[in-house]
């Protein structure tokens, strides 16, 4: 091969994952080396390459490893005598992004308050407050996943309906157990509730921790700031993003820390 009339490119570096893209008038052969390979091949010995004969333009080459390399185009053994050509590089794609943690729920509880019997004379570790028509989807898979963890969970008496009143439910809620849910859906919101009790979840704490977990269900960020800005910006776990046995585990971490406190 040696004495081939040949066009070349010389990057004197190219990243792995680089992609060289080669676009051609015609047919031709086109192949890309390293400087050993392409040395050998400039001398008419044997070589290796990535590449071969392109009939289709434009032509994308990966380059396999980060180096110096070089891209050579021949018309050798085609009918061609010239051809026109250009050659470009795409950067390597970025590495995978990794979303940052959520925030942990340990500004949720960090004493347990002081709570009372209900009517029955039983107190619990957690309550769901939830519209009737998330309890299949989200109320009672979580209730199911606290409970096999050993957690006396709340769940029938804070469904919540239409007339009901969000704030009275959840202040019960809270009187009997140790840690509140409220799940925020658009079956929630279609409830009506008045701004006033929207904005009287967020305010409950005690020594300033959240007292309430919020679970977004098939609801976005934009959504529950159109109801209720201050929601937005609280503590909060999305059906979308976290499973419910991963939303359970945390909690019962929460209210095993608030019991042994």
């Amino acid at each position: 091969m040696a004495g081939t009339k040949f066009l070349q490119y010389h990057w004197n570096r190219l990243e792995k994952g680089s992609t060289v893209v080669v676009a051609l008038s015609t047919a031709a052969n086109v192949r890309l080396m390293d400087s050993t390979n392409f040395n050998s091949y400039k001398n008419g010995r044997n070589h290796r390459y990535t590449g071969g004969l392109v009939t289709k333009t434009p032509f994308r080459i990966k380059v396999p490893r980060t180096g110096s390399w070089y891209l050579t185009i021949d018309l050798m053994g085609l009918k061609a005598t010239s051809v026109r050509h250009s050659a470009a590089v795409e950067p390597p794609p970025l590495p995978t992004a990794k979303s940052a943690p959520l925030p942990s729920l340990s500004g949720i509880r960090h004493e347990r308050p002081p709570i009372v019997p209900d009517d029955n004379g039983e107190t619990w570790d957690v309550f769901i407050s939830h519209a009737s028509e998330d309890k299949e989807a989200v109320a009672e898979p979580l209730a199911v996943e606290l409970r096999a963890r050993g957690l006396k969970v709340w769940l029938d008496k804070t469904e919540l309906r239409i007339g009901d009143s969000l704030r009275r439910k959840i202040d019960y809620g809270l009187a009997h157990g140790t840690f509140g849910v409220v799940i925020l859906s658009k079956s929630f919101f279609a409830k009506g509730w008045p701004q006033y009790e929207l904005d009287g979840i967020v305010g409950m704490s005690v020594n300033g921790d959240q007292r309430m977990l919020p679970i977004w269900h098939e609801i976005s960020r934009d959504e529950i700031a159109t109801q209720s800005p201050s929601l937005v910006d609280k503590i909060a776990r999305n059906t979308a993003l976290s499973t419910v046995a991963e939303i359970a585990d945390e909690i019962a971490e929460v209210v095993r820390d608030a019991v042994d406190a």
